[in-house]
């Protein structure tokens, strides 16, 4: 009798090429986009949404105001955010070869919520700046430009003791403490701070994916979209990092530029989501991982472009859980990404048992 060969899922899984899986990940996307703008509070017609999605408008103004001006500004922030954070975390664990390198572990995004809480918790002791924090445009480039300048601090910091370090384990051991601090030096901003701007902040730390108003959401889509684009034209040299300094020297790239581009760009991506979205965990850390697992590759060029939509679609879709349980109040979107993000890395690390394999 011939012989029967079945094939397990781990074996198609290895089959699919690196581009299929990008259009798999792409559908996956558009999808699960369609999904978040249809669910809601009030009950739309799906004909409706496509409708107002084409270019259209729906036949109940209140029906169109909600999709216009709420969930697809709501959405288009989901992606936007996802796809910052998830390529963040690919460049920090590339940097650092280190696999538990991510925004949140590392503190990178406690340091942009330091800087955010120096300006929201300090907006009412200047003058100059309570009147700038009164606009719209003053919020938009106060939050962003803060929570910018903070991730990069944290983040030079981290670089600077990691030529002294070579350790992995003490690298994320510092960088945990150093997370700590900034903690602890915004727990003590608060205690000083009005009752009116607590409230705001610890609002805002819970995190929020409907708060982006339309002006924002166009500087939040240039600025990530144009930032990405600049991750990706750093493939070659990531590629290279991955190899080791010395052999990444060998192959003509250049060290202290490269470390430059990637402090630049991850500062500006997590400063971008911490400041329009609030502090949003375990994204970084583990979509990268879940990408390399997928495509079975270290190859940038890959990963990056399959990150980003990973992590836009995973992103949505915690969004969609968020919604679940009523519909007139959601969970912090926070909480969804913890709950979903943790059982992710510990699948991974049971799966490959051995993390390292593509940091070397």
């Amino acid at each position: 009798m011939p012989t029967v060969i079945q094939s397990t899922p781990a074996a198609v899984t290895k089959k699919l090429t690196p581009a299929i899986w990008l259009v798999i990940l792409i559908v996956g996307t558009i999808i699960a986009s369609l999904v978040d703008i249809a669910l809601g509070s009030v009950l739309i017609p799906f004909k409706e949404v496509t409708q107002v999605l084409v270019g259209g408008k729906a036949s109940n103004d209140v029906w169109n105001n909600i999709l216009v001006n709420v969930r697809i500004p709501k959405t288009l922030t989901a992606l936007l955010a996802g796809m910052a954070l998830s390529v963040s975390g690919l460049q920090l664990q590339t940097l650092f070869r280190n696999p538990l390198a991510g925004p949140s572990v590392l503190g990178i995004s406690s340091g942009a919520s330091l800087g955010v809480a120096a300006i929201m918790l300090a907006s009412g002791q200047s003058i100059a700046l309570s009147s700038l924090w009164a606009t719209e445009v003053g919020q938009q480039w106060l939050l962003v430009i803060a929570s910018s300048v903070g991730a990069a601090t944290v983040l030079l910091v981290i670089l600077a003791v990691s030529v002294r370090v070579s350790d992995n384990i003490v690298l994320l051991i510092i960088g945990i403490m150093i997370g700590n601090i900034t903690l602890a030096v915004v727990s003590i901003w608060q205690y000083f701070s009005q009752p009116e701007q607590i409230r705001d902040f610890l609002l805002w730390t819970l995190g929020s994916l409907g708060n982006v108003t339309n002006g924002q959401l166009r500087l939040f889509l240039l600025l990530s979209l144009l930032t990405i684009i600049a991750s990706f034209l750093l493939s070659k040299n990531l590629n290279g990092l991955l190899l080791g300094e010395q052999s990444a020297r060998s192959l003509g790239i250049l060290i202290l530029p490269t470390r430059i581009g990637i402090i630049a760009t991850t500062s500006i991506l997590v400063g971008l989501v911490t400041g329009f979205c609030g502090p949003i965990g375990f994204i970084g850390i583990a979509v990268p991982h879940l990408v390399r697992s997928l495509l079975n590759t270290s190859d940038h060029r890959w990963l990056i472009p399959a990150c980003a939509l990973a992590g836009a679609l995973i992103l949505i879709g915690c969004d969609i859980i968020s919604q679940w349980p009523g519909r007139t109040w959601v969970l912090p979107i926070n909480a969804i990404t913890a709950l979903i993000g943790s059982p992710v890395v510990v699948w991974v690390i049971l799966h490959r048992r051995n993390l390292s394999t593509h940091f070397r």
